[in-house]
């Protein structure tokens, strides 16, 4: 049995996945269903893996934050207390991360056997560069896109899919929550 890999990320209307701009977190959009929503799906058997420039990023937007600071919405707090793999040939551990081993190597090739390994899902939150090259490889089962109600032209920062290969999107999952936010879950297929 192979495990099923999730590409989640965040992106604004115009696909981007940060912004240079004073937006603030979730692009200043977040609400109670949102965080809910994802505090149930963090809280679900999976292992997380990302690449090792989200990594490094992630421990440094937590090392500069306080406890009452929205980076520690509880779904992070379970995000970070999920095992996890960070893909890396720079990195070396230990890691400054509960439950994190670093698999060194091309990601394709690491993904390939998590794949094949892991008795739970994966799901990379971010890793955009890392995820693109999966997705070339037809290693992404979804691609979960939660968008924010936001136009991020002029700041935004991150195109979350700049430089991809050609895909068709099987949507296979919708929800709209706190009224303005949508999550769009996709089956992508190379397209020919």
């Amino acid at each position: 049995m192979t495990a099923t890999y999730t590409f989640d990320v965040f992106s604004s209307l115009d696909g981007f996945g940060g912004s240079t701009g004073d937006w603030g977190g979730y692009w200043g959009k977040q609400g109670p269903e949102l965080l809910a929503h994802r505090l149930a799906l963090y809280s679900q058997d999976q292992r997380m893996v990302f690449g090792a420039k989200t990594y490094r990023d992630f421990v440094e937007m937590l090392a500069g934050a306080g406890d009452d600071d929205e980076v520690y919405d509880p779904w992070v707090t379970k995000m970070i207390n999920l095992p996890a793999t960070v893909v890396s040939s720079t990195l070396t551990g230990p890691l400054d991360w509960p439950d994190a081993t670093i698999a060194a190597g091309d990601a394709v090739d690491v993904v390939a056997r998590l794949k094949k390994e892991s008795d739970v899902p994966l799901r990379s939150h971010g890793s955009l560069a890392m995820n693109r090259a999966l997705l070339a490889a037809g290693l992404v089962d979804r691609i979960q896109v939660t968008v924010f109600p936001a136009l991020t032209g002029r700041t935004g920062a991150a195109p979350v899919l700049a430089g991809a290969t050609d895909f068709d999107l099987e949507l296979i999952e919708s929800r709209t929550l706190d009224g303005r936010t949508q999550e769009l879950i996709y089956r992508p297929t190379l397209h020919p």
